[in-house]
């Protein structure tokens, strides 16, 4: 299963539509996960045309559009794995920590989040934690970029820049 991965569109305050690069990677896939700031709802259709399957959560910089579409916080199966979705507010360095007090209750095999802009790809106690970076802005992170999670007997994900 090939999962694409985006948070923190921002569209169209950071960039007109999404990057071209995104929608070729996202092609083939079973789904498209967005962990919220898409801003305008004209990301989600740009997605579904791509996937039919597009799951997300609105993020802190989402209006009521967007909120009427998508919860703060979803689950998600995948195969015989949970994802934890969640944008995130707040300072980046507890963002982590956020993620763990919002998915204490679950049992997870990994947690997408966003709200920083800053790719993360690492492993905490044995739970994935993912954020694909913002692939319109470069302003607090090192480099644009979006996410690409592959499950088959193991959750695999990796952070492509733009």
């Amino acid at each position: 299963m090939k999962i694409g991965v985006l948070s923190d569109t921002h569209i169209p305050e950071r960039a007109p539509a999404l990057p071209r690069k995104i929608i070729e990677a996202f092609k083939g896939a079973d789904m498209i996960i967005h962990a919220g700031d898409f801003v305008d709802t004209a990301v989600i259709a740009e997605l579904r045309a791509v996937c039919g399957d597009v799951r997300a959560v609105a993020g802190n910089m989402d209006g009521s559009g967007v909120r009427k579409l998508f919860p703060e916080k979803q689950i998600i199966r995948a195969g015989r794995f949970s994802i934890g979705v969640k944008h995130g507010f707040g300072p980046p360095d507890k963002l982590i920590d956020q993620m763990l007090e919002a998915f204490k209750s679950n049992k997870v095999d990994a947690i997408v989040y966003g709200h920083s802009h800053q790719p993360c790809n690492r492993y905490i106690n044995g739970i994935l934690f993912f954020n694909p970076g913002s692939p319109t802005d470069e302003v607090f992170a090192p480099y644009k970029s979006f996410g690409i999670i592959e499950i088959n007997d193991t959750i695999e994900a990796k952070i492509v820049k733009l």
